[in-house]
């Protein structure tokens, strides 16, 4: 069976992504911090009849994500699509947000190690092999911000468009390798988060993208608008 490994793995886009492709015969490795949560999303998955396993890691230790990436990829026997999309849902230490004025090197440092160090540390473990069998797919989760900036997110919308700039840039340089790279920019608050007045979708409504795009490998970027 083919694999789908999850960084950043949660109860919401992630679990609806994880039932997206493991209901058309994917198994599913599921990275995240907690061992417990994830374990909670393996019997979830499991109840439905997709197999899935757990690989806890901090994105933050690139050396770990990649230790749980290899550890995936041994234990389903190779991955084949890679997504990443880390959403804090509790806090994690150093990460503050910023306006574009109130930016300094310290607090942005903390959101490119979480945005664009962690995506690339992720790639490149799983990359090589995709290379060789030519044949992959790698995608990447940003906010609409990392398009369409807004002030109060000024640190992480700047990060979040460096791993923009790099995953288009990824894709066009495996142009004809059998392996495509795609970012998803999701401009709306998912599920219940958020203001009450602003944007939202259902992950049901949005993980439909990650399908298509692994599917069809047809563009770079989508941007998910309500």
């Amino acid at each position: 069976m083919p694999t789908l490994a999850i960084v950043g793995a949660g109860p919401g886009l992630g679990l609806t992504i994880a039932r997206t492709f493991g209901s058309r015969g994917f198994d599913v490795a599921l990275i995240a911090r907690t061992r417990e949560k994830l374990e909670t999303l393996v019997a979830e998955l499991g109840q439905e009849g997709i197999r899935a396993a757990a690989f806890p890691a901090d994105i933050l230790d690139r050396a770990a994500l990649a230790d749980a990436l290899a550890a995936a990829g041994a234990h389903f026997g190779g991955i084949d699509v890679l997504e990443y999309s880390p959403a804090p849902h509790s806090p994690v230490p150093g990460l503050t947000l910023a306006t574009p004025s109130e930016v300094t090197v310290d607090n942005l440092q903390p959101v490119i190690e979480y945005a664009l160090y962690g995506a690339v540390a992720a790639a490149r473990t799983v990359l090589p092999a995709m290379r060789a069998a030519g044949a992959g797919t790698l995608l990447f989760t940003t906010g609409g911000g990392s398009v369409d900036p807004v002030p109060m997110f000024g640190n992480a919308n700047a990060a979040q468009a460096a791993l923009r700039n790099w995953v288009i840039n990824l894709n066009n340089e495996l142009a004809g390798s059998g392996v495509h790279a795609a970012h998803v920019a999701i401009n709306v608050w998912i599920g219940e988060n958020g203001p009450t007045d602003g944007p939202k979708a259902t992950p049901e409504q949005i993980a439909p993208l990650y399908w298509d795009l692994h599917e069809n490998r047809d563009r770079s970027e989508v941007v998910f608008n309500a």
